[in-house]
């Protein structure tokens, strides 16, 4: 995740005098806003329980109104305090950090603690309701929707809730994954825009995986409806005897078999981005990026409009970094951003082995930088994970005895009943998940459609570029 401090903010208080807030965005979009003294009170919590050896340095206070100038420099000082508390494993994971930002989050958007009815989009566009409470983290709202669903709990960390735009014509933009220093309601509510919407979706990248989802009748349902959402957008490349043959799987129900042929396609269980900028092999290339398989797979058109496709593999990515810059929307000043409205321009750079002794740096310019990044990363976990000899399950084991998963009485008294399958037939009955689900169709998908986006029938493997081959993999 990255953390900024970009701005700050001159505000009254409550009798009339002025302070100046620190705005600290996650991922280039604000978070919460909080004063000097805020901070140093989590930083004195903090202190409390790790020790003086383990907390990153604080800006100290000062005696006297701080110029112009100690308010930048302070704001960068802070900028790195959060920086650093949040690289920190101990840290940045511990619930003292976590709960600080939730309550600030909620603070800032002035949203009072009550109950509240949340949508979830599903991929087949079915929404599932949920009553939360408004400060309901990021877990207590992914467990309210696995209840709702009648989802198993050793399969509730198999998923995760994403925040996503959508386009026109079916498109989607992945913003962000919902992290667990933040509210849900919050976070969508505050965006005051219809476009965006909270959706759950598969979080792992192994393709193995889906065995154990698919055990489930829920879970074969829900990976099911992605998995036909995926094609219906692009996002699976299909020639047209596969698509035949999905078509025929589809008519009969075998959703499995289904879900087996789709896992032998190109881009199965990948995340498409928005088309973007990248510097490889030339400045200034239009690109398609995908993640999924434990690597980024570019599709680049250069600019004598030459198309060319590869793929970067996590595990010869030395490392990466995600930097963030003010861009005025209009010219002219010599601090545009004090005066003037700025966009933020992300960047995502990674250092590449291309060969056997030669490194080399690859930019994308993307507003989905940091989402790139999140993808490398829990590809990264899930490799290490799997290296370890551990396993999802074990892992969301772990995290509910360690307590991260909770839930206080009131909040469990607001839990609404599963969606799917209800022994009590007292109750009145709902549309199946599973009924939901099989009237999903392949409309619209074409060998036509998928050529129009990423070379269709002329998508054969995994290409690499030149420098990149299977031997040095």
């Amino acid at each position: 995740m990255h953390f900024s401090i970009p701005e700050t903010e001159v505000r009254s208080g409550e009798n009339g005098s002025t302070y100046v807030a620190y705005n600290i965005h996650v991922n280039g979009v604000l978070h919460c806003r909080v004063r000097y003294s805020q901070l140093l009170g989590l930083h004195e919590q903090i202190k409390k329980e790790y020790g003086n050896n383990v907390v990153p340095a604080f800006p100290p206070k000062k005696i006297f109104t701080l110029t112009p100038a100690e308010v930048e420099q302070r704001r960068e000082q802070l900028e790195k305090y959060m920086q650093a508390l949040r690289q920190d494993p101990l840290l940045g994971a511990s619930e003292t950090f976590n709960s600080f930002l939730r309550k600030a989050q909620q603070e800032t958007q002035q949203i009072p603690t009550e109950e509240v009815q949340l949508e979830v989009h599903l991929s087949n566009g079915q929404k599932v309701t949920v009553n939360i409470l408004t400060s309901d983290q990021t877990e207590d709202v992914l467990e309210a929707v696995a209840t709702k669903l009648d989802l198993p709990d050793d399969l509730v960390g198999y998923f995760s809730l994403f925040l996503i735009q959508e386009g026109e014509h079916g498109n989607c933009t992945f913003v962000r994954k919902l992290q667990e220093f933040e509210l849900p309601f919050v976070s969508v509510t505050s965006l005051h825009n219809p476009d965006y919407h909270i959706v759950l979706r598969k979080s792992y990248w192994d393709s193995a995986y889906d065995s154990d989802v698919m055990e489930n009748r829920v879970g074969l349902n829900l990976l099911y409806a992605q998995t036909v959402s995926d094609i219906e957008r692009g996002w699976i490349l299909v020639n047209k005897d596969q698509h035949r043959q999905l078509k025929s799987l589809q008519e009969k129900g075998s959703k499995k078999e289904f879900i087996r042929l789709a896992q032998t396609l190109k881009y199965f269980g990948y995340i498409k981005f928005d088309p973007c900028i990248t510097d490889f092999p030339e400045k200034g290339c239009h690109v398609i990026v995908s993640a999924g398989n434990n690597e980024l797979s570019f599709h680049v058109k250069l600019p004598n409009n030459q198309m060319k496709e590869g793929s970067f593999k996590v595990t010869r990515m030395r490392c990466w970094r995600v930097t963030s810059s003010q861009v005025p929307v209009a010219n002219g000043t010599a601090n545009p951003c004090s005066s003037i409205k700025c966009d933020v321009k992300l960047e995502l750079a990674f250092e590449y082995l291309m060969s056997k002794d030669r490194l080399q740096w690859v930019t994308i310019t993307s507003p989905q930088a940091i989402m790139m990044s999140i993808c490398l990363q829990s590809m990264v976990d899930e490799l290490m994970v799997k290296k370890s000899g551990g396993s999802i399950k074990k892992q969301m084991q772990k995290r509910r005895l360690n307590g991260s998963i909770h839930r206080s009485n009131s909040q469990q008294a607001v839990k609404s009943p599963p969606l799917l399958d209800s022994p009590d037939t007292s109750r009145e009955q709902v549309p199946k998940l599973s009924t939901k689900l099989s009237s999903v169709s392949l409309r619209g998908i074409s060998a036509s459609n998928s050529a129009n986006d990423l070379s269709g029938n002329d998508f054969h493997g995994n290409y690499a570029f030149e420098g990149i081959g299977d031997d040095d993999l």
